[in-house]
């Protein structure tokens, strides 16, 4: 098993270790809660309170400046500095660019020294062999004409000039593909039928940016086991997890309605009260059902297994909230329940958490990048929320902007109230949704039904 060591190695707290063996981001400052903390005094006071972030996927790790004014070095090169003359809130505004580390650099802040240590499985030319490797499979995949998703739009060009029995024999591991639903950074989804019974399915293609290795291929499917143990009216079913000639896919129910984000931009932004609460309440249901189903087998760093309750999403979002029609009556389901989140953490994704393309932190409250690797049920609490706001004002919670790093931001900027987006909230729900998000010094609901049973004194 790989991991990262960081040592202090010069300044006031030399000889300090730390050691990361999953995927996390490390937040360095003077600031009570970072995770790497350096004294708030004379001698460090070049070091700013969020000087700067590491993102860590063993081996793998990158790093990036916060705008700090006395700037972050690394083996003696500036990477990043906000100039003297500038502004502050305007340097925060600013996105540094990251990064990548290797085993034996140094990072400088100030007085003090980091030393970065790669620790693999291998020896250390098999690390010198890993990072080279490493670095020409993302720069051959990017570069690549022969990308996974070429050869499923190939598929669907073909559909116009075949008759359907000839399509039928281009399958992906037993799924015709019938058209293109839509497309993101990881790869694309379409809606397919099963070649024998005939459903209708949606059939999600991940492409990764790197080769995939037996350890990766073992540790997705590792991280995916658990999600096909979740059967409830208001999650996603999650069918077949797979690789079919170098193609990542899963199936998945089919959702009709498309996601919560797809409606909100049909619909100018926003929903009435009455949508926005019952999305929000089924929303909740699902959660709630996540975060007490019995998991049997959880595969632990180690090796070993045991057993637990609970399943955490992490990243509760519109865009993660799919739509279909059941029953007559539209159902709100919760979609992609750890499956981006493990294809990312296996290494298949050749991509930084924290860079552009990754996405920001919208809708996580600060607590998940102090810890990012949280996996507890008021992070998903605090995201539902954040999506209901979303929903009912077309605002994200907090104030962010194109030029705004949104980590520092998540950090450091507390959520607007609701009712300063909207005025006719009505005041008992403004002041509830309010106190779910206020994530200082804490969060406010550990349990979705404590936050239920508040939210229905307010209504």
């Amino acid at each position: 098993m790989s991991e990262i060591q960081i040592t202090i190695t010069r300044g006031g707290k030399a000889g300090k270790q730390y050691t990361f063996n999953d995927r996390t981001v490390c937040v360095i400052g003077r600031a009570l809660d970072c995770n790497i903390l350096l004294p708030d005094d004379d001698q460090h006071s070049t070091i700013s309170r969020y000087h700067c972030l590491l993102d860590i996927n063993p081996p793998e790790i990158c790093i990036r400046d916060f705008g700090s004014l006395n700037g972050t070095f690394v083996n003696q090169n500036k990477i990043g500095q906000r100039d003297a003359s500038e502004d502050i809130f305007r340097a925060q505004g600013l996105i540094y660019p990251e990064y990548n580390l290797h085993n034996g650099d140094k990072i400088q802040l100030g007085d003090t020294e980091l030393e970065i240590t790669v620790v693999s499985e291998g020896t250390e030319k098999d690390l010198v062999e890993h990072t080279s490797r490493l670095e020409h499979k993302i720069n051959m995949a990017e570069a690549s004409q022969s990308d996974p998703l070429d050869k499923v739009n190939k598929m669907l060009q073909q559909e116009d000039n075949t008759d359907q029995n000839e399509l039928e024999q281009e399958l992906i591991k037993g799924y015709v593909i019938r058209k293109e639903l839509g497309r993101g950074n990881m790869g694309a989804v379409y809606l397919a039928s099963h070649q024998e019974t005939r459903e209708n399915v949606a059939l999600k293609v991940m492409l990764p940016r790197v080769e995939a290795s037996s350890r990766a291929h073992k540790q997705f499917m590792r991280e995916t086991r658990n999600t096909r143990l979740l059967k409830h009216k208001n999650i996603v079913q999650v069918y077949d997890i797979g690789c079919h000639e170098g193609t990542w896919f899963f199936t998945t129910d089919y959702c009709e309605g498309g996601s919560v984000a797809r409606l909100l931009k049909s619909k100018g932004g926003r929903l009435p009260l009455s949508l926005a609460l019952k999305i929000y309440l089924q929303i909740l249901d699902g959660l709630a059902y996540a975060h007490q189903v019995k998991v049997p087998a959880i595969v632990l760093a180690d090796g070993t297994t045991t057993s637990g309750v609970g399943l955490v999403h992490r990243d509760i979002k519109p865009g993660n909230i799919l739509l279909t029609r059941q029953e007559g009556i539209w159902r709100a389901k919760i979609a992609d329940f750890g499956l981006a989140k493990a294809f990312d953490t296996a290494g298949l994704s050749g991509r930084t958490a924290t860079g552009v393309s990754a996405g920001t932190p919208y809708y996580m409250p600060r607590q998940q990048i102090i810890n990012f690797k949280l996996a507890r049920p008021e992070v998903d609490i605090w995201a539902a929320t954040a999506t209901f706001y979303k929903i009912l004002t077309g605002c994200h919670p907090r104030n962010y902007n194109k030029r705004t790093d949104p980590w520092l931001t998540t950090l450091k900027m507390p959520p607007v109230s609701i009712m300063e987006r909207d005025v006719s909230v009505p005041q008992n729900l403004g002041e509830f949704i309010d106190r779910v998000l206020n994530d200082k010094p804490k969060l406010a609901y550990q349990s979705v039904r404590d936050l239920k049973t508040d939210l229905l004194k307010v209504l």
